[in-house]
C-alpha cells in the first residue's frame, strides 16, 4: 500500500490577481524542473492544504496548487461575485501562462475532479493527463442524491440525515439546497453560520469509510461559512454546467492519459458517476477500491499515490 510522500513547505508563494475583484493564492512546491502538475482543490470552496501537495513525488514533480477564488487565501475571501465555472477555468490558464508552464498533468477530487474535466476539456493542449478522485459530474441528480430528501445518501446516515433535515422546517424540506441558501445568505450572521454548521456538519462526517457518527464539525465560523456559501452557490446552480456537459464533451481528451479513482462506498460522488464517467471514456483507467469519498481512506490513497508514480515513470520513458 503506497502512503502519502513526506511533508513539503512551497518553494515560490505568488499573489496573482485574475481580474479587477478576485486574487489568487498560489502555491509551488517540489522539484522546478519536475514534472508540471496541478492540484484542484474540492469544496466548492474548502482550499488548499499541506495534505494536499504529498500526492507527488517531489522530487519528480514541479506541484502547483491554487486557492480557487473566494476559497482559502484567496481574496476576497468567500466571494461569490464572478465565481461561476467558466472564471475557475479561465483562471487556471491565467496561472498557467503567469508561471510560464507549457503542458501539466490536471489532478483533483470530488469538485476538483468536476474542474479537472471542465478545464482539461476547455483546453485539452495544455493537459498532459487527466487524474480524478471521487467524481462529480455537477448534474442536478447527484445534488438531489446527497442534499435532498428524496436523495440516497440520507438512507445510509440517517442519525447525520436527521440533524441536517431538523435544521429546515417541514414545510421548507421539498428544496433543501434553496431552504439551506436562503440561511447562508441571510444579512443576519447567527442564522448563515448556524445553517452552515448544519450544512457542513451533514457534509463533513460522511465522508470516510469509518467514521463517528456523534462526530462535531468544528472550526473558524466565518470559514464554515464561506464554504457552505460557496457549496451551496454552485449547487443550486448545478456546477454552471449544462447538464451532462462532461460527459457529452468527454471526446476532447480521450487521447491523454487519465486515470479514475472511485471510493466504492462513497456517499456524497457514488460510484455510478465514475462508471458512467468510464463508459464515455473508456481509454482512461477506472480503480474501484474499497473506500468513501476520503482521500484519507487508505485504498484511495494508495490508487492515487501509485497513479502519479505510474504518471511519472511513464513521463520519464518518453
Amino acid at each position: 500500500m503506497r502512503t502519502l510522500y513526506p511533508d513539503i513547505t512551497p518553494f515560490r508563494e505568488h499573489r496573482i490577481a485574475v481580474d479587477g475583484l478576485h486574487t489568487l493564492h498560489v502555491e509551488e512546491c517540489g522539484n522546478p524542473d519536475g514534472i508540471p502538475v496541478l492540484f484542484l482543490h474540492g469544496g466548492p470552496g474548502a482550499g488548499v492544504s499541506p495534505l494536499h501537495r504529498r500526492f507527488f513525488d517531489p522530487a519528480r514533480y514541479h506541484i502547483v496548487l491554487i486557492d480557487q477564488r473566494g476559497s482559502g487565501r484567496s481574496t476576497p475571501f468567500g466571494e461569490l461575485r464572478d465565481n461561476t465555472t467558466a472564471h475557475l477555468v479561465a483562471d487556471i490558464e491565467t496561472v498557467r501562462a503567469q508561471l510560464g508552464i507549457e503542458r501539466w498533468l490536471v489532478f483533483g477530487g470530488s469538485w476538483g475532479s468536476t474542474l479537472s474535466l471542465a478545464y482539461a476539456q476547455a483546453h485539452p493542449q495544455r493537459a498532459t493527463g487527466v487524474i480524478v478522485r471521487g467524481i462529480y459530474l455537477g448534474r442536478a441528480e447527484e445534488n438531489r442524491w446527497f442534499n435532498e430528501c428524496d436523495g440516497g445518501a440520507r438512507w445510509v446516515f440517517p442519525e447525520r440525515w436527521a440533524a441536517y433535515e431538523a435544521h429546515i422546517p417541514e414545510a421548507e424540506r421539498g428544496a433543501m439546497i434553496e431552504a439551506y441558501w436562503r440561511r447562508l445568505d441571510s444579512p443576519d450572521t447567527a442564522i448563515a453560520i448556524a445553517a452552515a454548521q448544519a450544512w457542513l456538519g451533514w457534509e463533513d462526517n460522511t465522508v470516510s469509510l469509518v467514521h463517528d457518527v456523534q462526530a462535531v464539525s468544528t472550526g473558524d465560523p466565518l470559514q464554515v461559512l464561506a464554504k457552505a456559501r460557496i457549496e451551496a452557490h454552485y449547487f443550486r446552480n448545478n456546477a454552471f454546467l449544462d447538464h451532462g456537459q462532461l460527459l457529452r464533451d468527454i471526446d476532447r481528451i480521450r487521447h491523454l492519459p487519465g486515470v479514475i479513482v472511485q471510493g466504492r462506498y462513497d456517499m456524497l460522488c457514488p460510484a455510478r458517476n465514475a462508471w458512467e464517467l468510464s463508459q464515455a471514456w473508456p481509454e482512461a483507467t477506472l480503480e474501484m477500491v474499497l473506500g468513501g469519498h476520503s482521500v484519507m481512506d487508505a485504498e484511495v490513497t494508495d490508487a492515487l499515490v501509485r497513479a502519479t508514480d505510474d504518471f511519472a515513470d511513464r513521463y520519464a520513458q518518453r
